[in-house]
């Protein structure tokens, strides 16, 4: 079987591509595989680690700005959308792929559209509630929509294909241990909270939990992890001109990455985070209660709408990065810290709308449509 993989911009889009590939290869190891990535995007470096082979197209979005600059975008873009075209049939000819599977991004427009033009088999999948725009237009043109959300369904075209099967979650996450994830740690019982706002940092995030790290650097109250990224190494100096000393405060664990993310996730009783889609799976799959703070950077307000998707369920809360103050976050983190029974009640919706099996779901999509069911 020949599997063509087009996904990229994020490793949101890049994550889930490469957890389609290796759940398949691990059923077929003679599969071979093909990406395509858009050149100078993530997957650049993400896909060729992984061992797979790569293909490059260059596309852009359109510039929403009315300015000059925009202008000379925009024309760059039309001039792309033409040339990506042509070089994605290229690829598909050459590569002879039986399916084409997109996760997202630009990359996946000029890709998948055509190979449905010709005539190849062909799926996408939308890891978040609120659906990118090339997913939108993709929809009615596959053979299959793959949704990791429900609430997705009612923002794409009706006529489209669809089935439920959830983000891959990686199978560290699915087999922690609380229990274990503690002891590993070091941490005693009283509660864990594990703050971060991804690779780089957010600085808005760091801003706001300085307050309650603090605190609890001071009075012992809580055990806080907390990743403050690349961009953030001025973090710990904040803790400081707040009174909290890091070498004394041995229930504090600082860091600038998060390398053990299934370990110090397994051992939290209250995470702290972005509302990235992949990050909210891993969530779900723990049972683990969230504040949410959704990035307001990203396409489509996206993250507001995979919050709240939760938020809705009873399995997390939400701050909006505009409401955020450490103040407002050291309340709303007391509240659920202190009160056990709807602690326990927000885990448990969590883990209600979790999909474990979402590998098993993808493989069997992509199997019915190529009918090998």
């Amino acid at each position: 079987m020949r599997v063509l993989l087009a996904g990229g911009g994020t490793a949101g889009h890049i994550n889930p591509a490469l957890a389609i590939a290796g759940f398949i290869k691990q059923k077929n190891p003679d599969t071979e595989f093909l990406f395509v990535g858009n050149k100078g995007g993530m997957e650049e470096t993400l896909v060729p680690q992984a061992g797979y082979n790569m293909k490059f197209i260059v596309i852009s979005g359109f510039n929403r700005k009315l300015s000059p600059k925009g202008l000379v975008d925009n024309v760059k873009t039309v001039k792309r959308t033409i040339t990506s075209s042509i070089d994605a049939k290229k690829i598909i000819k050459e590569f002879k792929p039986d399916i084409c599977i997109g996760t997202g991004g630009y990359v996946s427009g000029p890709v998948i559209r055509a190979a449905a033009k010709l005539g190849v088999k062909t799926v996408i999948h939308e890891q978040n509630a609120y659906p990118g725009i090339t997913n939108k237009m993709l929809a009615k043109e596959v053979d299959k929509v793959m949704l990791a959300v429900p609430d997705a369904k009612k923002h794409f075209d009706k006529k489209a294909d669809f089935a439920i099967t959830g983000n891959p979650v990686r199978g560290k996450i699915l087999t922690a241990n609380r229990e274990e994830a503690r002891a590993k740690l070091g941490v005693d019982e009283r509660p864990v909270v594990l703050s971060f706002g991804g690779s780089l940092g957010a600085r808005k995030i760091n801003e706001g939990v300085a307050d309650l790290i603090a605190r609890s650097g001071i009075d012992g109250r809580y055990q806080h992890i907390h990743a403050y990224g690349k961009y953030g190494k001025w973090f710990p100096d904040l803790l400081k001109e707040k009174g909290c000393d890091l070498e004394k405060a041995d229930n504090l664990d600082i860091r600038e990455f998060i390398n053990d993310m299934d370990v110090c996730m397994a051992a939290a009783d209250l995470v702290i985070c972005r509302a990235g889609a992949i990050t909210l799976s891993e969530i779900q799959a723990l049972g683990k209660p969230a504040i949410l703070i959704p990035s307001p950077n990203v396409a489509e307000n996206h993250q507001y709408h995979n919050a709240m998707a939760l938020v809705n369920a009873g399995a997390a809360d939400i701050i909006e990065e505009k409401d955020l103050t450490g103040r407002l976050l050291m309340q709303k983190a007391d509240n659920m810290l202190s009160n056990p029974e709807k602690l326990a009640e927000y885990a448990k919706n969590a883990r209600k709308t979790a999909i474990t099996d979402a590998n098993e779901r993808i493989y069997s999509v992509i199997k019915g449509v190529l009918g090998l069911v």
